[in-house]
């Protein structure tokens, strides 16, 4: 495994490039650029260039999560605003 081969984390399935090689302790490490972490390179295997995305999957949905978070915000903002205008009247 060498710097810009594309490489596939056999755990997850996450496909990234290899940007770094690391040797520590003994240990081979490959820094892959889709989740910015190293992995042990004996539990990479070599993947196909269409099973390579560089956005992740996990990134996606993360910022797709984010997105529903803001969506939301916004409408607990909206709802505290028409809530606020409600004029209270009691029976009693």
């Amino acid at each position: 495994m060498q710097v810009g081969d594309l490489a596939k984390y056999r755990n997850t399935g996450t496909v990234g490039k290899v940007e770094d090689i690391m040797e520590e302790e003994g240990r081979t490490w490959a820094l892959l650029d889709t989740t910015r972490l190293y992995y042990d390179v004996s539990t990479l295997d070599p993947a196909q260039p269409e099973e390579y995305r560089k956005e992740s999957e996990g990134d996606k949905d993360l910022k797709d999560r984010l997105r529903e978070v803001d969506r939301m915000r916004e409408q607990l903002s909206d709802m505290q605003e028409a809530v606020s205008r409600i004029t209270p009247s009691g029976a009693g």
